[in-house]
C-alpha cells in the first residue's frame, strides 16, 4: 500500500512559526508533524510513502533522510507551490497513482486507529474519511451524504446541510487510482485549476460515480492550521504513544 502526503505549503496562518520552517516540520512534542504521520502509516504497514514538498523543501529532505533510512521515503518537488493550491501538488504525484494508495493532507494529524479503521473499511474505489460534530464553520471541508455515500464535498456547503467533514485522508483502491488520475487530468484543463483544491475533483467525481465515506467518530485527529491547533495536536499524539 502506498501513501502520498501533500506537504508543499508554508502554512502562512501559523506565522511566525513557519517563517523559516514548513508546516510539516513543526514540532509536536518530541517529533515533527510529518514524522507522526509517517510513523502512523508504518504502524499500519503502509511502507511506500511519497511526500510532495515545496516551501523549504531542502529542510524536509534533511529531516526525512535523518529520521528514516536513505531512500525509504520518496520526495517530489512541486515548483509551483507558492502560486497554486493542492490540486497541482496532487498532479505532481501522478506517477505514484499506479496502485492502491492513501492521499493525506500534510497538516492532518491522527492516531493510528483512524488509519486502521479506513484500511478495514469495505473495498471500494474511493473512500473519504469523515468525522462528525454538532456545528460546522466556514473553514470546515464539509460533506453531504446519503447513508455512507458522498453526495457533495466543499467548504461552500450550507451549514444546515453538512453531515460531516473531511479530515484530509482518502483511500483509493482497485480502479480508484486510475479514476482519480483521469479526473485530475481533466480538471487541469480548467484555467483556474491552479487555485483549486483536489477535493473539488472528488466533488465532481461524486456526481458521476459512487464515492464512499468512512466515519472515524470517537477517534482522535486534528488539522494544524493555526497556533491554537498545536494544543489539540498534543492531545492527538499523546494517544499515538500508547
Amino acid at each position: 500500500m502506498k501513501a502520498i502526503i501533500l506537504s508543499a505549503g508554508q502554512g502562512k496562518r501559523l506565522l511566525p512559526l513557519t517563517a523559516e520552517t514548513p508546516k510539516c516540520l513543526l514540532p509536536i512534542q518530541e517529533k515533527k508533524l510529518i514524522e507522526w504521520q509517517i510513523d502512523a502509516l508504518h504502524r499500519c504497514e503502509v511502507d511506500k510513502i511519497t511526500v510532495i514538498t515545496g516551501y523549504r523543501a531542502e529542510k524536509v529532505d534533511e529531516v526525512l533522510q535523518r529520521s528514516y533510512r536513505h531512500g525509504r521515503i520518496k520526495t517530489l518537488y512541486n515548483s509551483a507551490y507558492a502560486i497554486t493550491d493542492n490540486l497541482v501538488s496532487c498532479w505532481a504525484a501522478r506517477q505514484e497513482m499506479n496502485e492502491d494508495f492513501i492521499l493525506l493532507n500534510g497538516d492532518t494529524l491522527f492516531e493510528p486507529a483512524v488509519l486502521k479503521r479506513l484500511l478495514e473499511s469495505p473495498d471500494r474505489p474511493v473512500t473519504v474519511v469523515v468525522d462528525h460534530k454538532d456545528i460546522y464553520d466556514v473553514d470546515d471541508m464539509k460533506v453531504e451524504m446519503e447513508g455512507c455515500r458522498l453526495v457533495r464535498i466543499g467548504k461552500d456547503i450550507a451549514h444546515d446541510k453538512a453531515q460531516g467533514e473531511s479530515i484530509g485522508m482518502i483511500l483509493f483502491r482497485g480502479e480508484g487510482p486510475m479514476l482519480f488520475h483521469s479526473a485530475l487530468k481533466k480538471a487541469l484543463n480548467d484555467p483556474k485549476a491552479g487555485r483549486k483544491w483536489y477535493l473539488s475533483v472528488i466533488d465532481e467525481m461524486a456526481q458521476v460515480m459512487p464515492v464512499w465515506t468512512c466515519s472515524i467518530t470517537g477517534l482522535k485527529w486534528c488539522e494544524v492550521d493555526y497556533p491554537a491547533d498545536l494544543k489539540q495536536a498534543d492531545g492527538v499524539v499523546s494517544v499515538c504513544t500508547i
